[in-house]
């Protein structure tokens, strides 16, 4: 007579079998990593439209957490992301130049846009933003800063210096230590200016009178660059996937959807990887 013990396999082989079904029925777990970026490029809808077609190549999920540029830089130090998406060319060749990263890789550009109420009180509206700023100043208007260490707020306080107002922007300025959306929200509200970056500004449907008043200068240009963060600085980190991810960004086909997203059949960014 067989023991119980001597029967107990012949007894569990189905169950093993059925178990065995069963997981080889369950898809492999799904790559991931995370990536440290704008608000500017998750407000303006970008990401949303991109990075599902980045799964369709790749089977890898990227898991945004949209800051300040300063912010998503200083995460990325903190070996928090496996890969750093901004637009503050100083502050990354900074980031690469300690480190951080071993290459920039640049990706795409807009431009910033000033805006502000449609009546123009300030009568700031043309192509200088230096010129502008200064009209601000001397007439006291509000205006609305971030005041964040974005990417945004990085080139508003360039532009001041240039005016020589660094210490004297008039009695109007504020600073909101916001994103880019609460920013123009603010602005709305109450009437007041605000630097924004284009993209933004186009997906941003709470205008109420705003318009874009001052446009076209070529310092407004706006950078976009990307990042591996350095796996010698941080084990941890998903290097392999990061830079698939930075692979398909510069290629063609990356290019391609960036250069395919628009809104009101307005190109929001122009993909310049490579120039």
């Amino acid at each position: 007579m067989k023991s119980k013990l001597s029967m107990q396999p012949s007894r569990l082989g189905p169950w093993l079998l059925a178990a065995a079904a069963l997981l080889a029925s369950v898809p492999a777990l799904a790559q991931s990593l995370v990536m440290a970026s704008t608000t500017s490029t998750e407000q303006s809808g970008l990401f949303p439209y991109l990075l599902p077609e980045f799964k369709k190549a790749s089977g890898i999920d990227i898991k945004v957490v949209a800051l300040g540029t300063g912010q998503a830089i200083d995460m990325a130090r903190r070996g928090d992301a496996d890969v750093l998406f901004v637009h503050d060319q100083a502050a990354e060749e900074k980031f690469v130049a300690e480190g951080f990263s071993l290459k920039r890789w640049p990706v795409m550009y807009n431009d910033f846009v000033l805006v502000g109420p449609a009546a123009d009180p300030a009568q700031i509206r043309g192509r200088d933003i230096v010129l502008a700023l200064k009209k601000l100043a001397a007439a006291n208007a509000g205006f609305v800063s971030r005041g964040d260490k974005s990417g945004t707020h990085a080139a508003e306080l360039r532009f001041w210096h240039l005016a020589a107002l660094d210490a004297a922007k008039g009695s109007g300025y504020q600073s909101c230590g916001c994103g880019m959306g609460p920013a123009l929200n603010i602005a709305a509200s109450s009437g007041a200016y605000v630097l924004t970056d284009r993209g933004t500004w186009l997906n941003f449907k709470n205008r109420a009178d705003l318009s874009v008043l001052v446009e076209g200068d070529g310092r407004l240009f706006n950078q976009y660059g990307v990042m591996v963060v350095n796996p010698a600085k941080f084990a941890h980190l998903k290097a392999a996937e990061a830079q698939k991810f930075v692979d398909w960004i510069v290629s063609p086909a990356g290019q391609g959807v960036i250069a395919s997203y628009k809104i009101g059949g307005e190109q929001l960014f122009f993909p310049n990887a490579g120039k």
